[in-house]
């Protein structure tokens, strides 16, 4: 089967389920920030962490997690939101899952680093090769949206 289709047709379905699993995992992170724990919830944690300006970035993350996964699943604006998702999983690496490790210990599952690496990694990927042709950019507008 695989070998009837094209490499072309291959890679734009690969991208196209990376977009749309990325996409969702982000709107499921990013939901909660803005409607259940709420901006200033959010703001209170990155505090409690120790990044400088909680309330700007509480509102920039939130926006980033959920309006970026909902862009990404329709193929919009992709390179972009692929960096600022990278930019997004490395900064959540290093504040807090660098100090548990690669794996999450038994007695704490979920909070290890592989997760957020895997998602950044799926982030690099469509900064680097774009939404596909199945996406609102390359689909409808001919072209990438810079």
């Amino acid at each position: 089967m695989l070998t009837k289709l094209s490499n072309k047709v291959i890679s734009d379905i690969a991208l196209l389920v990376i977009r749309i699993i990325l996409g969702v995992i982000f709107i499921a992170h990013g939901y909660p920030k803005i409607f259940v724990f709420g901006i200033p919830g959010f703001a209170k944690f990155l505090g409690g962490l120790g990044v400088p300006l909680p309330g700007l970035f509480a509102v920039i993350v939130s926006l980033v997690e959920f309006v970026g996964g909902i862009v990404l699943i329709l193929g919009i604006f992709s390179r972009w939101v692929g960096l600022l998702l990278a930019i997004n999983m490395i900064v959540a690496t290093l504040l807090v899952k660098v100090k548990v490790g690669l794996i999450a210990p038994m007695d704490k599952p979920g909070v290890g680093a592989e997760l957020d690496l895997a998602l950044f990694a799926c982030a690099l990927a469509i900064l680097v090769f774009g939404p596909g042709s199945i996406s609102v950019e390359l689909g409808i507008f001919k072209k990438e949206i810079s």
